[in-house]
């Protein structure tokens, strides 16, 4: 017989990371920041590891420079605020995209300048310098080339670049950004994200989550899987707070948000936590509901029900001809979402009506003490817009199928 105890502290042979930066690339940051005209804070997932959701906006709004979050960065910085461009990439905003592209200057914080990110590397922010802060220093000049390098905690290169700033500013040195923020501004006014309502009246995946993320609000912790319903989540969820929005970003793990949601709950028990899933994503992984349900936790799942792989029948439709292959799954009769709910012991609830949307989300809110898990029946050729075909320049952003934005009407 023996007795256990948690470690109080892990040890790992061989993992000492720095924390701290280096001063002499903190000024060196802080002179590129305030000799340059088109400066972007491009924001990584890095930055709400480390905590630094609070220095972030300081640093910010000390500066005015603009702000993009990564899919990971999502709440890392306040969607509500004015300087805020939105998600860079692949199915970015029309405006962080620009931001990025017509940058002379791009302050990387814990962010790794992936190919959803860049799109064509060679083509990527052609113009602009790099300033790349990272704790893992074999992230930095991986994919380009850092014209300042600083290895350390995000929270503590910001923490200390603000110093540096507010010295230079003391000093009677401060950027002129106003000309590239107010471009950035017309952008952003120009080119809004938005959709189209289905032409039949049917149910518009967008204004699902739309609703979802209002009525839940920005206190919520949104979980989802990978795919179309992914993108939707990062656009149309208002993201206030670090910490509220969880994904597999990179690993592109289908099956990810209902174990995500599950260990959310489990660790904010008082939190209202929504699974934002798509129905091929919810089929690998809802036998977890039984584990929700025998151990009382009570999250809510937001099956967007298209009947496909989504994002592959996009592709399928954009590209291949419409050429559909092993992307149909007949979900909205088989399997019946709502039996399979009440099979594990949870509420199954379902929407097909953009009159009835409000009332089943409020009604899910309302129950505490079960999982809920509601079938939303929607549009199957709903597509996410914007969207930067893969290999090809960011300059190629599509707002629409048949619409690329004109910068130069903005530059004008």
């Amino acid at each position: 017989m023996t007795t256990f105890r948690w470690p109080t502290e892990l040890h790992l042979p061989g993992y000492r990371p720095v924390t701290r930066p280096h001063s002499k690339q903190i000024r060196e940051a802080a002179r590129l920041i305030l000799e340059s005209r088109r400066p972007v804070l491009y924001v990584g997932g890095g930055t709400i590891r480390a905590g630094a959701a609070r220095e972030l906006k300081v640093l910010a709004e000390f500066t005015g420079m603009p702000v993009v979050t990564t899919l990971m960065a999502r709440g890392a910085f306040p969607d509500s605020h004015p300087q805020h461009l939105g998600m860079p990439g692949m199915h970015g905003t029309v405006a962080a995209v620009a931001g990025l592209q017509r940058s002379d200057l791009i302050i990387s914080l814990g962010a790794r300048f992936d190919d959803r990110v860049t799109g064509n590397l060679d083509s990527f922010a052609p113009g602009a310098k790099v300033i790349h802060a990272d704790i893992d220093p074999a992230e930095i000049g991986k994919n380009r080339i850092a014209d300042v390098p600083i290895v350390g905690d995000c929270r503590e290169v910001i923490s200390d670049l603000l110093v540096a700033l507010k010295a230079e500013a003391d000093a009677g040195h401060t950027g002129d950004y106003e000309a590239w923020v107010e471009f950035l501004a017309g952008i952003k006014q120009r080119y809004p994200l938005g959709y189209d309502e289905p032409a039949d009246g049917s149910l518009a995946p967008q204004y699902v989550i739309e609703r979802l993320g209002k009525i839940a609000g920005p206190d919520a912790i949104y979980t989802a899987g990978v795919g179309q319903h992914q993108m939707w989540a990062a656009h149309f969820v208002g993201y206030e707070k670090p910490n509220t929005w969880i994904n597999s970003g990179g690993l592109g793990t289908m099956g990810f948000s209902v174990p995500a949601a599950m260990g959310a709950k489990v660790g904010c028990p008082d939190t209202t936590v929504w699974a934002i899933d798509g129905d091929g994503c919810f089929q690998m992984t809802n036998q977890e509901l039984a584990t929700c349900a025998i151990n009382d936790i009570p999250i809510k799942v937001a099956i967007i029900n298209n009947e496909s792989l989504g994002m592959v029948r996009q592709w399928q439709t954009l590209f291949y001809n419409e050429r559909y292959s092993n992307t149909d799954l007949h979900s909205k009769r088989i399997p019946d979402f709502v039996k399979l709910a009440e099979a594990y012991g949870c509420v199954g609830l379902a929407c097909d009506s953009p009159a009835d949307v409000d009332a089943t989300i409020n009604k899910a809110m309302e129950i505490d003490d079960v999982p809920v898990v509601v079938d939303f029946r929607v549009h199957r050729d709903a597509m996410v817009w914007p969207m930067v075909a893969a290999g090809t320049s960011n300059d190629d952003i599509k707002y629409a199928r048949d619409l690329a934005p004109k910068f130069e009407e903005d530059e004008a």
